[in-house]
């Protein structure tokens, strides 16, 4: 399996403005005159279970892995709606790239957030900027030994591995031969670990997330950051969301986006597309047109919803609050109702495809796929409905990773 060949710029590969305003406008901007090298790169990304190389430079070069890094490193730190807004743009045009972007902006903005200097200038030598991939369930052990820890484990998808130059894995620390409650990321180069050839998958092909391991691997204290740090080492308000708030908003940018490019295939088809015993054109058709227009409020109402949760979260966390238990948990089922909409939206629009969307040149059968695998994340997953209800009975240990 291909590796996509590694890149270093230093943030003099790209640059953002001051005024959070025109950091969006240029973000959006930057992605809208990549459309055509990202569609190129669909196929090739598909065979060969990984982002292609050109697609992945392009992306890099834009700045778009960089949008939740510290400014201080480079990045745009950009603010909630605008990070929504680029995820969905770029998976509105490739999904697999806007799931590669939005997980490797994560694991880079949360290294550059959270690891002491002596990290950094290692991580970030001369100022260039890595790209990193992780995994965040803590599936490996973190044995502490003098200066740092000895990690083990296998972690599964690593989405955008093959084109990282970094990794943070989840870990729990075991102390005298006991394993604890106490839950650290690890960073390690991604030449330290093991990538496991084993995505062979359905959907979000292109994604390359694929297992990794490691055996033994001395990580000194310096690269390890608790979960749950309460205050960024570098940065503002985007690293005092707490969690799941920090991600959650993003599995509804993707999800919005690839729904929302399904209706535009079906829409952009209805006109020329021919239906039925009785043959009449799609877009004639009284029960096309009502599902049209309930898809497309549906996703309104879900964009509309998520947005309104990230506004309050933003406004306490510029504040230098926290965002409470209860709005992390309303931000997660947020994400998963949006990814719900927007897998009923795709179904719909596949359905009205016929038998034109099963071959693999259609749009319709690949959003189709790549939502599908999508909704099957923890972070979307129907434990966030439950969560949400805990909270609404006022149950006392209601958690919004429950």
């Amino acid at each position: 399996m291909p590796t996509t060949e590694s890149k270093l710029l230093g943030p003099k590969g790209w640059s953002f403005p001051d005024d959070p305003a025109d950091i969006r406008l240029a973000l959006l901007a930057k992605i809208d005159g990549l459309k055509e090298t990202l569609e190129a790169g669909v196929d090739e990304g598909e065979q060969n279970s990984t982002l292609a190389s050109g697609v992945v430079d392009a992306l890099y070069d834009a700045g778009l892995f960089a949008i939740k890094l510290p400014r201080e490193l480079g990045g745009a730190e950009a603010d909630l709606v605008t990070q929504m807004e680029v995820i969905e743009a770029l998976s509105r045009i490739e999904p697999s790239a806007g799931w590669c972007t939005m997980i490797g902006a994560t694991g880079i903005g949360l290294i550059g957030a959270h690891l002491p200097d002596e990290a950094i200038s290692q991580i970030f030598p001369g100022g260039s900027v890595p790209r990193s991939a992780g995994a965040f369930m803590p599936m490996g052990k973190a044995e502490t030994v003098d200066g740092g820890y000895l990690v083990n484990g296998r972690w599964s998808f690593a989405s955008g591995i093959r084109h990282s130059h970094w990794l943070s894995a989840g870990a729990l620390v075991v102390k005298d031969g006991k394993t604890t409650d106490e839950y650290i990321r690890a960073v390690f180069p991604t030449s330290d670990a093991v990538i496991h050839d084993n995505w062979d998958v359905a959907g979000l092909k292109g994604t390359g997330s694929c297992d990794f391991s490691v055996s033994g691997l001395f990580v000194p204290q310096e690269f390890t950051y608790p979960r749950a740090a309460a205050e960024p080492k570098r940065g503002g308000s985007l690293y005092r969301l707490g969690w799941p708030g920090f991600v959650a908003y993003e599995h509804a940018a993707f999800a919005l986006g690839v729904g929302r490019r399904a209706l535009d295939v079906i829409v952009a088809e209805a006109s020329a597309k021919i239906r039925g015993m009785q043959p009449s054109r799609l877009a004639s058709r009284p029960s096309f047109q009502k599902s049209l227009g309930e898809c497309d409020l549906r996703l309104k109402a879900a964009r509309t919803l998520v947005i309104h949760l990230l506004e309050e979260a933003w406004d306490q966390a510029s504040q230098g609050v926290i965002p409470g238990p209860q709005l992390q948990g309303e931000m997660r089922s947020s994400a998963t109702f949006a990814t719900s909409v927007a897998l009923d939206v795709v179904t719909t629009a596949f359905r009205y495809g016929g038998g034109s969307a099963l071959y693999t040149t259609s749009v319709l059968q690949r959003c189709l796929r790549d939502l599908n695998a999508a909704a099957q994340h923890l972070m979307v997953s129907d434990s966030a409905y439950e969560n949400h209800g805990q909270f609404m009975l006022d149950i006392p240990d209601a958690d919004p990773m429950g």
